[in-house]
């Protein structure tokens, strides 16, 4: 089901589903892929929606006839998983229009679980996303955003920084996009090499969009699945997505694709496991081209027992200079995120 407001000033639009099984693992803890996939649907539908609703013609004047666009998502911020959400459960999915520059649209979404039989509802995730339009007639031609109006200067300033910062930190992430996951024989256990994994998929038409590259949705969604597998390997216990760190979208895939997505451990806390994740794209009918890296990112895991109350994480062994120079610098990022959590805390009391 799907509900919007028109309002120019601040666009919005709600989805809502409710939770399958095939939504979840085998104890009933909806996937995170599956509420990151969730969460992407709803940011394309608005972010599409805004840059080809504008009085009859693009923003750059042209009848928008001749330059229809589609949203392609281009980034996500950091996501927490505030709380896990279950079978059964209906996910309310809001998102809202809160900042455009001239070539990119960010999109907040609020996720609510609701249990339907006794009326709870529950805030569960927050995320922030960046959209690029793309014309469809030529996917190299980004086309020019309408701009929004904002209900104060100081709101527009706020999202002219936000944007700024994640322009830096996308220009930085491309200089690690070389590194690779390599194979490690007869690993030990709680080693990096014991618990890295990786899956194959072919990109078919149903995993695309319009423009015939895959939905950013559809790549979350695997690189949950991966990360998953990373962390239950480890922990050998029930576990779920805790948050995700920016997840940079570098490339586009296309339909036919063979993608590759790896995942290794990088840090552990006493109840927290960090995943690196890479997502490197082989077109087969476009050899030549080369395979390439699409998107990477970072996700947090925790672990469960019956009661989904957390568990001690087995630590991870770190061998040689780079795993703990990845140990390290994984390390920070927690420190970074959990000061930023008791930060966010502290404003809400």
């Amino acid at each position: 089901m799907m509900s919007d407001s028109n309002a120019q000033a601040t666009p919005s639009i709600q989805i809502c589903r409710i939770m399958r099984p095939d939504d979840a693992n085998i104890v009933g803890n909806v996937h995170g892929g599956t509420i990151l996939k969730m969460i992407e649907e709803a940011g394309c539908i608005i972010g599409t929606r805004h840059c080809n609703t504008q009085r009859g013609t693009c923003f750059s004047g042209s009848d928008v006839d001749n330059d229809r666009c589609l949203a392609a998502l281009a980034r996500v911020e950091h996501t927490d998983f505030l709380y896990p959400m279950f079978i059964g459960e209906v996910a309310h999915v809001s998102a809202e229009i809160t900042y455009t520059s001239k070539h990119s649209v960010e999109v907040q979404v609020n996720v609510l679980s609701e249990n339907i039989v006794t009326g709870a509802k529950k805030l569960t995730n927050k995320a922030t996303l960046w959209y690029v339009p793309l014309s469809l007639q030529n996917v190299a031609k980004i086309i020019e955003v309408p701009p929004i109006e904002y209900s104060s200067p100081e709101r527009e300033e706020a999202g002219k920084k936000r944007y700024e910062a994640q322009k830096l930190e996308r220009l930085e992430t491309k200089e690690r996009n070389g590194e690779v996951i390599t194979h490690v024989s007869l690993p030990e256990p709680y080693t990096v090499g014991f618990s890295q994994s990786s899956l194959i998929h072919l990109v078919c038409p149903s995993d695309c969009t319009l423009h015939g590259f895959v939905h950013g949705g559809v790549t979350m969604k695997l690189m949950d699945e991966v990360a998953g597998i990373v962390a239950a390997r480890h922990c050998k216990t029930n576990i779920v997505t805790a948050s995700v760190d920016a997840i940079n979208f570098h490339r586009k895939i296309k339909k036919g694709c063979v993608i590759t997505v790896s995942g290794r451990m990088t840090f552990t806390s006493n109840k927290s496991i960090e995943i690196e994740v890479f997502v490197d794209a082989d077109p087969l009918v476009e050899a030549e081209k080369g395979k390439y890296r699409a998107a990477t990112a970072f996700f947090t895991y925790i672990s469960l027992d019956v009661d989904n109350k957390p568990l001690p994480v087995p630590p991870l062994k770190v061998e040689g200079e780079e795993e703990q120079k990845r140990f390290e610098e994984g390390k920070a990022r927690y420190l970074q995120n959990k000061a930023k959590r008791l930060a966010d805390k502290e404003q809400q009391q």
